[in-house]
């Protein structure tokens, strides 16, 4: 009894370092597990990047997306605790066309060693607090009395 479960471990355990062509691994289809698409934004002259360094500042990202146009304002959104960049921004051209050319020429190419990514920033939802709680998402009842 020893020695067939010691053999059946030896081909189990050898199964792990195998160089057969043949794997007992099936990807999963593409098909199936294809993530909801997100629709696109309306063109408008604001711009999301992400795919920032932590190291890009607002001068870095100003410097490189006005070569494409007339820029209104350019920000790196930063940690306020330690300063550093969280990885994206904004940027604010003056026209549509302009924008345009900004997602053109910088969307998939490198600032600061990082392949960053431009497109239509989307409208920020406005904030609404949760289903029964009257004071908020993060908040008991107030001190005092009511």
């Amino acid at each position: 009894m020893a020695l067939r479960s010691a053999a059946a471990g030896q081909r189990s355990f050898r199964r792990f370092f195998s160089t057969s062509p043949i794997s007992s691994f099936i990807p999963p289809s593409i098909a199936t597990n294809e993530a909801p698409k997100r629709e696109m934004a309306e063109p408008s002259t604001n711009l999301f990047v992400s795919g920032l360094s932590k190291r890009t500042t607002t001068e870095g990202l100003r410097e490189a997306f006005s070569k494409f146009g007339e820029l209104v304002q350019a920000r790196v959104v930063t940690d306020r605790v330690n300063g550093y960049s969280k990885g994206f921004g904004f940027v604010r051209y003056a026209n549509l066309e302009d924008a345009a050319k900004g997602i053109e020429g910088m969307d998939g190419k490198f600032l600061d060693g990082w392949v960053i990514f431009a497109e239509y920033a989307r409208p920020r939802e406005p904030m609404t607090p949760p289903p029964g709680n009257p004071y908020g998402n993060n908040m008991s009842k107030p001190y005092g009395r009511q």
